[in-house]
């Protein structure tokens, strides 16, 4: 999705993708012409924001981080929610947005819903911006791009899986919430984000869309992405329970001027340029 206008912008070499989740928020620069990520940062809440707190975050953010006071040629926005489902784009209807997500979702009739288009499975991500955060945004830096985060995991997944033979299970670990992203010889079969506070939630629900595919724990591929690592409970218990568990690797060749947690970290983020 794009918001413009028609402001002639100086071509730079600097992109910015921001990734805004109500328990905090991301920030990647891009130099595109080094090829290298100059500024990959994260801002976390203890406690859950109301979209309103989290303009006010943004907001205070531009003002104090030096990295996020440069002319940005590209604005790229990612919101992080589960206000977000996927429909095939043989039944799509942009009449008919509000109806896709009502059913599992909790929505109001003033909502904003946009949509992403899925070329690669011909599907459209159907999901609920924050309204007053791309109008801050807009306003300010004028025309940016913008985009569910299941848009990108899904395509990006999508790809890799390109020309597989087997079955896949993504699971891509955030600090509170998880998304799986299942798929089959390169197609998508499901995805889905959860809650957790806990490792017992966590395996739960895992086991649970294994059970529901028809899946063999002691056969299918886990790769996990995001925030995990072999020292952590949550890798711990998912390994009692599935047998091939390996971590993905972000299909870029981008120079870092901090080195990231991991390979497979920041997947999504690092990849929506």
């Amino acid at each position: 999705m794009e918001i413009a206008n028609n402001t002639p912008k100086t071509l730079k070499h600097i992109d910015l993708s921001i990734q805004i989740s109500l328990n905090g928020l991301s920030f990647c620069v891009l130099n595109k012409k080094s090829n290298t990520i100059t500024y990959l940062k994260h801002f976390e809440k203890e406690k859950k924001l109301s979209p309103f707190v989290a303009l006010d975050f943004l907001k205070h953010l531009f003002n104090t981080e030096s990295e996020l006071q440069q002319d940005f040629n590209n604005i790229h926005v990612i919101y992080v929610n589960e206000l977000a489902t996927i429909v095939p784009k043989a039944l799509f209807d942009e009449e008919l947005l509000a109806d896709y997500l009502k059913f599992n979702s909790k929505i109001l009739k003033s909502d904003f819903i946009a949509y992403d288009s899925l070329d690669i499975n011909e599907s459209v991500s159907v999901y609920v911006p924050y309204v007053n955060i791309n109008n801050y945004i807009y306003d300010t830096f004028g025309s940016f791009t913008y985009n569910h985060f299941s848009s990108i995991l899904i395509e990006k997944v999508l790809q890799i899986e390109k020309h597989a033979e087997d079955a896949k299970l993504y699971v891509h670990v955030n600090k509170e919430h998880f998304e799986i992203v299942a798929t089959d010889k390169g197609k998508l079969v499901l995805y889905n984000t959860f809650d957790y506070s806990s490792q017992e939630d966590f395996i739960y629900y895992i086991l649970f869309t294994v059970e529901q595919l028809k899946l063999n724990p002691e056969k299918i591929q886990l790769i996990f992405l995001g925030d995990i690592d072999k020292e952590s409970n949550l890798y711990t218990i998912t390994y009692k329970y599935i047998r091939h568990i390996t971590f993905g690797t972000k299909p870029n060749t981008y120079n870092y001027n901090n080195k990231p947690k991991s390979n497979y970290s920041d997947f999504v983020l690092t990849q929506s340029f």
